[in-house]
């Protein structure tokens, strides 16, 4: 027998999972967030939710904002179980459950006016955002494009804006006007430098309607950077099953993470802030150690494995880990090219890191799929794997094994698994990728050529040899072939 979620059932609930141990009543916002998905559900939310256990901070509740389409979807789920989320912590040995309140309301999908008043309201203290790393308008340096339509149209049209940007913007506008301090933006998306990317973003919309209003955001406003952790893969009919057969929960989008979860932030909160040093977050003066760590090693590593594994039709994350080769790849690239260009991070061990890393990966429970590590490739070897390729190149060290990591990715955008399955689109420029990595067949400076991706990179006579060589070992010999050259480093 299930218990469908709700605040008045949560008495019934707490026998099977943990239940909020704080009045809910009590809570008040004083954060609003725009992108109420999984990733934040499991990470942000938990963490306050395990703040709020303690008596603290409950002025600084969730209230949840959005602008796309998919998240009058959210909305209307969680207003159904009163905004109350069933999160689903899984080791390899041990699931558990917790159900989470520190969210306390939505406002109307794309209600730029009902958004814009609440971000005036003084109660309102932190803005924080997930909206994926493509979501930020910038390209594959990370330079904010103010030219893109629909920031361009929230320049138009700056009081009835479209983007969470715009909306931003005119929300701090708002309270300017009103005589109120403005909040703090914090960024929670995977990207380097996010508050900088952030407040790029915002100042940039805000300047093609309003250049002095754009200094004032620069000079007056805080844009922490931050650097966010947890595997949490997208909820579907399997995690609702898994829900209800476990612990006998009927929640409408419950979410399942790994065990894991890490969030280190600049301490740069002038309106305030909830003490949430005191649940495991690390505040330190400068992020930029943790985030070179985290990106070329975490999904620097989920890049090497995606690749291999989704050309041999391997369908789970933990069963490209159980892939001897597959295995081999990651701990040879990480140990020999990606872990030695990773500078010193504080009271860090790196080699303790890939080791919690790799038992991430392998951890059976998680159902992430290689096909979502595929995901976004020209968005995402920019930030994880090119940064590493350049370093070492400027360096004079070998790439050898990142030049391989290229050429799988090349050879996955032809379109076909080695057992002439054909790959689904799973990049928004798909439909320019696949041509590039076909043409690349026959002239590999083709894929090198596409310089928004790699830049200097693409240029470097050594990196071109080196690609150009794996690219060709793959279409000869196949992916597990090419893997055992490398390992045993008979090129």
């Amino acid at each position: 027998m299930t218990t469908k979620l709700a605040a008045e059932n949560l008495t019934e609930i707490s026998s099977r999972v943990h239940v909020p141990g704080y009045d809910r009543a009590g809570l008040s916002a004083g954060i609003l967030h725009f992108g109420i998905g999984n990733f934040h559900r499991a990470h942000q939310a938990v963490y306050l939710d395990e703040l709020f256990e303690t008596g603290r901070d409950h002025d600084f509740a969730i209230l949840g904002a959005g602008v796309m389409a998919g998240d009058e979807k959210m909305r209307q789920a969680l207003g159904g179980q009163d905004f109350l989320t069933t999160v689903v912590d899984q080791s390899a040995a041990a699931s558990n459950a917790r159900v989470t309140g520190a969210m306390v309301g939505m406002l109307p999908v794309g209600d730029a006016q009902a958004i814009i008043e609440k971000l005036a309201d003084p109660a309102i203290r932190i803005v924080s955002l997930t909206v994926t790393e493509g979501g930020y308008f910038i390209d594959s340096t990370g330079r904010f494009n103010p030219e893109h339509p629909a920031i361009a149209a929230d320049g138009k049209t700056p009081d009835d804006p479209k983007t969470v940007f715009g909306l931003i913007a005119a929300g701090l506008k708002e309270r300017r006007g009103r005589g109120l301090s403005p909040f703090t933006v914090m960024s929670c998306d995977n990207i380097p430098h996010n508050g900088v990317v952030a407040k790029n973003a915002v100042a940039g919309t805000a300047r093609l309607s309003d250049p002095a209003f754009a200094d004032w955001i620069t000079e007056n406003v805080a844009f922490p950077n931050g650097m966010v952790d947890r595997i949490t893969p997208a909820t579907g009919d399997r995690e609702r099953r898994l829900l209800e057969e476990e612990f006998g929960v009927e929640d409408a989008w419950p979410v399942f993470c790994e065990d894991f979860k890490q969030w280190v932030l600049e301490d740069n909160f002038p309106a305030g802030r909830p003490a949430l040093q005191n649940v495991g977050v690390q505040f330190v003066p400068d992020v930029t150690p943790f985030e070179i760590m985290k990106i070329r090693i975490l999904n620097g590593g989920h890049a090497v494995i995606a690749y291999p594994a989704g050309l041999l039709d391997i369908h789970f994350v933990h069963e490209a880990m159980e892939h001897p080769l597959v295995a081999a790849f990651l701990e040879k690239i990480e140990q020999d090219e990606i872990v030695p260009a990773v500078p010193p991070v504080p009271d860090t061990d790196l080699q303790v890191y890939f080791g919690e890393i790799k038992r991430r990966f392998a951890n059976p429970k998680i159902g992430d799929t290689v096909r979502r590590l595929c995901l976004d490739g020209s968005n995402r070897q920019p930030k994880f794997i090119v940064p590493t390729i350049a370093d070492r190149l400027k360096e004079g060290h070998d790439v050898t094994g990142l030049a391989l990591e290229s050429a799988l990715w090349c050879r996955y955008c032809f379109g076909e698994t080695e057992s002439g399955a054909v790959i689904e689109p799973n990049d928004p420029n798909w439909d320019l990728l696949v041509p590039k990595a076909q043409a690349a067949r026959a002239d590999p400076g083709e894929w090198l050529g596409m310089d928004d991706v790699y830049g200097e990179v693409g240029r470097s006579d050594v990196f071109r040899e080196l690609f150009a060589h794996w690219l060709r070992t793959l279409w000869d010999e196949g992916t597990e072939k090419t893997l055992k050259r490398y390992l045993d480093g008979t090129r």
